[in-house]
Parts: C-alpha cells; sequence; structure tokens
C-alpha cells in the first residue's frame, strides 16, 4: 500500500514523524481523510481527533487541540496548537481539568469566561475520548 509521510509539531516538539497509509483529520468544516499521493491543499484544523496508521493493523490517535494541516509532495505537515499521542496521556489530569471545567460552567460567577471554560470543557473531554477512558 501507498504510503505518505505524517509529521505532526507544536512549538515544543515533534508529536509524530511517521510513514502512515492514511490520516483523518478534524476540519473546522468537518473531517476529512488524506491518503498518499494526494494532491497539495492546506486547511486549518479543529479541536478533536486525529486518526492514523495502516489501514490494516493498529490504528494510532492524537488529541489535537486545533492547528493548520499542510499537504505536499507527500508529506502532511499538521502545525498543532496542542498535541498529545494517546499513550501520552495522563487520565487522572484530565478527569481532573474535565471537573473544573463543569463546576467552572455549573457556577457560572459573573466574571466566568464562558468560552474559555467551554474549550477547557471539550479538550477535557476529548483527551479522555483519544484515551479511550469516557
Amino acid at each position: 500500500m501507498a504510503t505518505l509521510t505524517l509529521e505532526v509539531v507544536t512549538q515544543e516538539r515533534t508529536v509524530v514523524l511517521s510513514e502512515v497509509e492514511y490520516v483523518l483529520l478534524p476540519g473546522t468544516d468537518g473531517k476529512f481523510g488524506i491518503l498518499a499521493n494526494h494532491l497539495p491543499m492546506m486547511a486549518s484544523l479543529a479541536i478533536g481527533v486525529v486518526e492514523f496508521g495502516p489501514r490494516q493493523g493498529r490504528r494510532r490517535k492524537i488529541a489535537l487541540g486545533g492547528g493548520f494541516m499542510e499537504m505536499h509532495d507527500n508529506r502532511l505537515t499538521v502545525m498543532a496548537h496542542t498535541a498529545e499521542l494517546a499513550e501520552e496521556i495522563d487520565v487522572l489530569r484530565a478527569r481532573q481539568a474535565k471537573s473544573r471545567a463543569e463546576q467552572r460552567l455549573a457556577d457560572r460567577k459573573a466574571d466566568l469566561d464562558l468560552a474559555r471554560a467551554q474549550i477547557a470543557l471539550q479538550k477535557a473531554l476529548l483527551r479522555l475520548e483519544v484515551a479511550d477512558e469516557n
């Protein structure tokens, strides 16, 4: 099966650099897939799950905190705000973040930054989903 190079980077590190057969990405307009020999493109990415790997066999997942992607010359580069592989996720920490965000939203204090609290909850739920712990 034909492969492409997947590179997922954040400001701090390279999260993944691997040859893969497919990548599913959370676009801002919905999920989309990339296979080898895809036409060049760029797109913005939403908070969501990146899935990649061989078509048959062990798939891998990343909790993506949004960003951008570029596909060119059989190389897919994802420039992420945040990105964690499923095996890197601290489930206890994610559960605590979920509880804190839910509490903030339930309290609804006057100084609450609603959008920020909703994003915190969304990211915590995503991390738990990717870690298969929700």
